[in-house]
């Protein structure tokens, strides 16, 4: 890190972990459950960029908010509130962050809800990225593939270089991409300063540019205005820039990670750190009722207290029907 050199961590606190229902709701994200040995992904996120970091921003909405403000106060951190009074992506959700920050200032964008272990290969990743990042890039992380995954978006590279970026593939995709060994799991989690993040906004997406600038400068103490964050058109920071800039670099990032994004990878994560499961692979999240399974094979029992989830792990990717489904019907389960 140079002398001069401030590095703003940006967390990101949208979504909801549709995925993770009926354990991650609206009311209360998978962000802000506490299932890791008493802390939660976002208490997690927070500490692990602690040391790395000058200061924080953490960028919310109005249903989660004070959630993250009741762990940032349990954790004493310093942090800049940003409160967007509608979602609208996260090109809008960083351009926030970096109308808040200095132009010179390196923001290192995270998600809250990612699992990561592996303390030293993570910190080699980080200063990697800020010192790219001080010459002008706008780099993302890569995370190198462990076995062919549908449910992430990949990158296709040479050496640092970006070739392209590919959507969740299909299965046969994913194992191809896997074979050809020059492809990265898509982390969502870049670092480039303020100024540059915001000319290449300004150049691609003129109007997510200048209709965030608005919401931004009439805010009142971190909370946006809805009526002019309504014009700000809704689209990812992929789509908006990562996808057409030509500064883009890519970091190797070699620490375990997980975006825990379904619950195949909630097993996967819970197996690795000793929770138990029968002699046919099957586990159960949520109670500690005496719950036995009969002629299955790699299932999840899921319980809270107004509903249950059973599910085969490889069907993980399809709780969100149910999800959206529920949605639909306007049901207080959501």
């Amino acid at each position: 890190m140079k002398p001069s050199q401030i590095v703003n961590h940006v967390v990101l606190t949208g979504g909801v972990g549709s995925r993770l229902w009926p354990l991650s709701r609206k009311s209360h994200p998978k962000q802000y459950l506490d299932l890791f040995n008493g802390k939660s992904l976002f208490e997690m996120t927070i500490e692990r960029n602690r040391d790395l970091i000058n200061k924080t921003t953490v960028v919310g909405n109005v249903d989660n908010y004070s959630l993250s403000k009741e762990i940032l106060n349990k954790t004493s951190t310093c942090y800049t509130n940003i409160v967007e009074a509608t979602p609208r992506n996260t090109a809008a959700a960083i351009a926030f962050a970096a109308f808040a920050s200095d132009p010179e200032d390196i923001l290192l964008v995270t998600p809250s809800d990612h699992i990561i272990s592996n303390d030293i290969a993570y910190i080699q990743a980080v200063n990697e990225a800020v010192s790219k990042a001080y010459q002008g890039n706008i780099v993302t992380f890569g995370i190198k593939p462990t076995k062919p995954e549908t449910g992430y978006g990949y990158i296709e590279f040479e050496g640092d270089n970006v070739n392209a970026f590919h959507e969740k593939p299909s299965m046969t995709k994913a194992i191809e991409f896997i074979k050809q060994n020059n492809f990265y799991w898509n982390s969502g989690m870049f670092c480039f300063k303020s100024c540059v993040f915001l000319e290449e906004l300004k150049k691609f997406e003129p109007a997510v540019y200048e209709n965030s600038k608005k919401a931004w400068c009439s805010n009142r103490d971190g909370y946006l205005n809805l009526e002019f964050s309504l014009n700000i058109p809704s689209i990812s920071v992929d789509y908006a820039i990562m996808e057409r800039s030509d500064k883009i670099k890519v970091v190797p990032s070699l620490f375990e990670w997980s975006d825990l994004g379904s619950f195949e990878s909630v097993y996967d994560y819970l197996i690795k750190t000793g929770h138990t499961v029968d002699e046919s692979g099957n586990l159960v999240i949520g109670t500690d009722v005496h719950t036995s399974f009969i002629g299955l094979e790699n299932c999840i029992f899921v319980h809270t207290n107004d509903a249950f989830l059973i599910l085969k792990k490889d069907k993980s990717q399809d709780v969100k029907k149910i999800y959206q489904h529920l949605e639909f019907i306007k049901s207080n389960l959501v």
